[in-house]
């Protein structure tokens, strides 16, 4: 089976020792799923840089926090038109930034990257980049100059479009998951941040997914993050969840780098994937 490292958001959590783990891991890839520092830009090329350094082939999805400005993400959180409008040029400058930073990791979103190791193919499908979750399409001024995508419907055809290219078996990494996945403030793509909750995952994927399936395209399963593990008011969410043959990985665990009873952890999802088959086990580094 082809062994797979999941880093989940990455919010400055990532070091020199981090690198020395990974590089001299037995992991055949690394997969990425976003929102490297959390704030600045210059912080994300900090950690961008230091993913670079990297050995093994590394994958990369930018979340809501990568290659936008504060006043960019305070824009789509407030779904201010106005203010978006007039907040995004320097998206394109921050990401090609970003990209040329990231050295010899892959940059995906909208992509798909057919991938063969030991005699095992699958298609790595990078889903839509930059999503903040919910109904409303996040970054759409460059979404649409970058890709056409003005809509969530748009963006569904985008998906499914590259699902028709892609060779099965199909795994997808995104920011975020899916939507149809539960509503609940645990549930692995809940909302934690409101009082009457809801599914705050993103329902392009989901159509996408349903699409895949129509189609005999066999998916593996989403590899994502975004939500963090820890919710909001106490608790902690679902991570892992078994649903019409795939596996969802949510590998936001938040501080990734954090002491436990003196010791320093670091985590990372593992994942094993085979010919039709994905497994999944939340690791701890110290």
């Amino acid at each position: 089976m082809i062994k797979i490292a999941a880093i989940g958001d990455i919010h400055g959590g990532f070091d020199e020792t981090d690198i020395a783990l990974f590089n001299k891991s037995d992991y055949d890839l690394i997969l990425v799923v976003g929102d490297l520092p959390g704030r600045t830009h210059t912080g994300t090329n900090e950690i961008a840089r230091r993913i670079a350094q990297l050995t093994k082939p590394v994958y990369f999805i930018p979340g809501n926090h990568d290659g936008v400005t504060m006043i960019q993400l305070l824009a789509e959180l407030k779904q201010s038109e106005s203010l978006i409008e007039r907040a995004h040029k320097k998206q394109f400058r921050l990401c090609e930034q970003l990209k040329q930073a990231l050295g010899p990791a892959q940059y995906c979103g909208y992509s798909i990257h057919p991938i063969e190791v030991r005699d095992i193919r699958f298609t790595l499908l990078a889903g839509r980049p930059h999503s903040m979750g919910g109904a409303p399409l996040s970054y759409k001024p460059y979404l649409e100059a970058r890709f056409g995508v003005s809509t969530m419907d748009q963006s569904e055809s985008l998906l499914k479009r590259l699902i028709d290219k892609s060779e099965s078996p199909i795994l997808v990494l995104a920011h975020n998951g899916p939507t149809g996945l539960g509503s609940s403030r645990d549930d692995i793509f809940g909302c934690d941040f409101k009082p009457d909750q809801g599914d705050f995952g993103d329902p392009d994927l989901e159509e996408a997914l349903k699409y895949a399936r129509s189609v005999g395209k066999r998916v593996l399963g989403v590899v994502a993050g975004h939500m963090h593990h820890k919710i909001r008011g106490g608790g902690e969410r679902v991570t892992l969840l078994e649903r019409d043959r795939a596996l969802y990985v949510n590998a936001a665990r938040v501080p990734r780098i954090f002491k436990d009873q003196g010791k320093v952890m670091r985590h990372h999802v593992r994942l094993l994937l085979g010919p039709d088959e994905l497994k999944a086990e939340p690791t701890y580094w110290s």
